[in-house]
C-alpha cells in the first residue's frame, strides 16, 4: 500500500517521521498543516500496523486473519466511542480521537482491512488476479481510501476531486506493483494479471531473475504506460488541495512518475532488480512539481 503510505532507503522529506519500512512517499511531512499531522499519523499507524499483521513475522494464515478480524473489532469499537481489547492501544487511542475530531468515514478504514485480508488469502492460496477490473477493485480498497481520508481532512469532498484522488492512489499502487515484481514474486504474490499474461504470451518463466524475455518487457511496458496515464489523468487534483498539502501532493505525483521513468530506463526488467528513488531524484521531482 500505498500502498496510500515515509521513506527509509531513499531521501526522506524534511520533517517526515522515522520509520523502518520502505515507502515511496513521505507521510505527515513538514508540508502538512500542523493541526492535521496527528490525524494523518493516526491513519498511517493504523494502516501500517494492519499491514504488519498481514505481512510481517512467521504467523500462519489463520492467525493473520484472526488478528485482522480482532483489529477490525477494535476499530469499530473506537468508532463507536467504546474501549477495545487494549491490544493495540497505541494505535486506537490516537485514532479514536481523530475519528471523533474529524468525523472520518470508517468505511474507508474497513476497506483497507478488507484489502489486507485479501492479500493474506491470495498469498496462502497462490491465487492470481484474473484481469484489470479485479486488480483495480483491489486498488480501490488497498490504496484509494488513504487519498480519500486525506482529502476529507483538508475539506475537499467534491466528486471530481475524489475521482482524481482515486486515479492517483490506484496509479501509485500499480506503480508499486510494477516496481516490486522481483520482491513480490519471491513472496508468492503475483499482481500481473492472467489476462495480461495470456495477451502477451508470457509464462512465469519469463519473469525469472535471469530472463530477458521481450514479451515480458512488452507486457511491463504496457502496464507502466497505463499507470502513467492514470496518474496524469488525476494530476489536476494538487491544485485543488489548499496550502502546503497541495505541494506535497505534487511531490507524491512526481515521485510516482519518477519511478516509472526509472522502470523505463532499465528496460522494464523489474523482475531482475527493484528500481528506487534516491536523493539525486529529489531536485528533478521538485522542478517538475513547480511546473505542474
Amino acid at each position: 500500500m500505498t500502498h496510500p503510505t515515509p521513506l527509509t532507503d531513499q531521501a526522506a522529506a524534511p520533517g517526515a517521521p522515522p520509520v523502518t519500512h520502505y515507502e515511496n512517499f513521505p507521510v505527515a511531512s513538514i508540508l502538512c498543516p500542523a493541526h492535521l499531522r496527528p490525524a494523518i499519523m493516526a491513519i498511517y499507524h493504523f494502516a501500517r500496523t494492519a499491514d504488519d499483521l498481514a505481512d510481517e513475522g512467521t504467523a500462519d494464515t489463520a492467525t493473520r486473519l484472526a488478528d485482522l478480524q480482532a483489529y477490525r473489532a477494535d476499530l469499530l469499537a473506537a468508532a463507536s466511542g467504546q474501549s477495545g481489547s487494549g491490544r493495540w492501544a497505541s494505535v486506537f487511542g490516537p485514532l479514536q480521537h481523530s475519528l471523533q475530531a474529524h468525523q472520518l468515514p470508517v468505511c474507508w478504514l474497513t476497506d483497507l482491512l478488507d484489502a489486507f485480508a485479501q492479500d493474506v488469502r491470495y498469498t496462502a492460496e497462490q491465487r492470481r488476479y484474473t484481469n484489470d477490473a479485479e486488480l483495480l477493485d483491489y486498488c480501490r480498497r488497498s490504496a484509494n481510501p488513504i487519498g480519500r481520508l486525506l482529502l476529507h481532512l483538508h475539506g475537499v469532498q467534491d466528486q471530481t476531486s475524489l475521482a482524481e484522488s482515486d486515479l492517483i492512489c490506484s496509479a501509485l499502487q500499480l506503480i508499486n506493483f510494477w516496481q516490486d515484481v522481483s520482491v513480490d514474486a519471491a513472496r508468492g504474490r503475483w499482481y500481473i494479471t492472467q489476462e495480461a499474461m495470456a495477451r502477451f504470451g508470457v509464462t512465469d518463466a519469463d519473469f525469472s531473475p535471469a530472463s530477458r524475455s521481450e514479451r515480458a518487457v512488452q507486457l511491463m511496458s504496457a502496464n507502466t504506460s497505463c499507470a502513467r496515464a492514470m496518474m496524469l489523468k488525476g494530476s489536476a487534483l494538487p491544485a485543488k488541495v489548499p496550502g502546503r498539502a497541495g505541494w506535497e501532493l505534487r511531490l507524491v505525483v512526481q515521485g510516482g512518475l519518477r519511478i516509472l521513468d526509472k522502470i523505463e530506463a532499465m528496460g522494464h526488467v523489474t523482475w531482475q532488480k527493484r528500481p528506487k528513488l534516491t536523493a539525486w531524484d529529489v531536485p528533478v521531482m521538485l522542478w517538475r512539481a513547480l511546473w505542474m
